[in-house]
């Protein structure tokens, strides 16, 4: 029972529950800062997190710079007094309005957002000067992940539209290659390396014309290779909290799982049968049966079906497990499952001291 994750005061938690172990995500945002060498160059994503408390903790390590995906997460930073917040989405139809709202209404962060055609340049441009404001604005690349962003060849014309636009002010390009995802770092790095020049060709085309872009680059898989480069900065999200995916697939980066989901054992249907409180309400669902949760204290489970409240698994013959017994989980992907939580218990010294609300779980806080 001296495990890193055992909490002594387990009683006073319920289950399926979120626990956050607080010395462990002030470590991970050390390992972070070393890793980039200098924490001027780091915009971590709060998508992963979604907590205002956390966003403190990334505050007071001297992070001044952050990536969100949704207006809730863009507010719930500002309302923790963060000063650069960039919204890493275009911003379609009433989140265009929504997005305004929010600039007006927290004048103290400076605001910006993602672009990727001329189409919608010209929308926020209208709608800026509109509202007699200029918002800072990057141009998406597709490097390969086919998602959003503009192909790079066809950047160039975009950047140009863009400065000429009044009411955006264009500051530089964003790059996100979450499609790399090897898990040999050496072929990572490769691919990594492929997509990038991509970014560079753009950049360099557009410095012969005089322009300066700023680049961000990258998420987690591929954060240690673009911490490299001196130009750049990199926007992990998960490395606060870690995940078993990651763990497996990331082995090369020294973060530590910081975040569990703690379930218990509530029926004992067979001999060698187990059903646990944690269901797809309680556990991020969209990986196979396997692997979606990883009960640190229970490895040798095999899960043989799962529905919205209960996870049905096989023990081995003569196995010692008892109904109420704690499992404490690590998840495979740890983003959606924060976000199936309204809040999370805070464990320091193995005690359960506090909770924390992921507020920005919500799709509005005000805004």
């Amino acid at each position: 029972m001296n495990e890193w994750f055992h909490i002594t005061n387990i009683a006073a938690v319920d289950s399926p529950a979120l626990v956050i172990y607080k010395d462990r995500v002030i470590k991970n945002i050390s390992t972070a800062i070393a890793m980039a060498g200098n924490v001027s160059r780091l915009r971590p994503h709060v998508k992963t997190h979604k907590c205002m408390e956390v966003a403190q903790l990334l505050l007071n390590a001297g992070i001044k710079k952050f990536k969100c995906a949704t207006i809730a997460e863009a507010e719930m930073l500002a309302m923790a007094a963060a000063p650069d917040v960039l919204l890493a989405y275009q911003p379609v139809g009433p989140k265009l309005q929504r997005f305004i709202q929010l600039i007006q209404k927290y004048p103290a962060t400076k605001f910006s957002c993602l672009v990727d055609n001329v189409d919608m340049a010209a929308i926020i441009s209208s709608e800026a000067i509109a509202s007699n404001l200029e918002i800072p604005m990057y141009i998406d690349l597709d490097v390969g992940m086919h998602r959003t962003g503009i192909a790079p060849l066809n950047a160039i014309a975009l950047y140009e539209t863009c400065v000429a636009l009044k009411g955006i002010k264009i500051i530089g390009l964003h790059g996100y290659d979450g499609h790399l995802r090897s898990a040999d770092i050496q072929q990572r790095t490769i691919d990594c390396e492929k997509a990038y020049e991509q970014v560079t060709q753009v950049q360099q085309a557009l410095q012969q014309k005089g322009f300066d872009p700023v680049i961000i680059a990258g998420g987690s898989p591929t954060f240690p290779i673009h911490a490299k480069r001196k130009e750049v900065e990199c926007s992990p999200g998960t490395f606060v909290y870690w995940d078993r995916n990651y763990q497996q697939s990331c082995g090369e980066q020294n973060f530590e799982p910081a975040v569990l989901v703690l379930a218990r054992v509530v029926s004992l249907p067979g001999e060698t049968r187990l059903c646990i409180d944690l269901g797809h309400k309680s556990i991020a669902s969209e990986n196979e049966l396997q692997n979606r949760v990883y009960f640190l204290n229970a490895p040798d489970l095999k899960f043989i079906g799962h529905s919205e409240e209960h996870l049905v698994a096989e023990a081995l013959p003569g196995h010692t497990y008892k109904t109420g017994d704690v499992l404490y989980g690590l998840p495979f992907h740890i983003c959606p499952t924060v976000a199936l939580y309204e809040r999370a218990a805070v464990v320091e010294s193995n005690r359960v001291t506090s909770e924390w609300k992921n507020m920005a779980r919500d799709r509005k806080i005000t805004v």
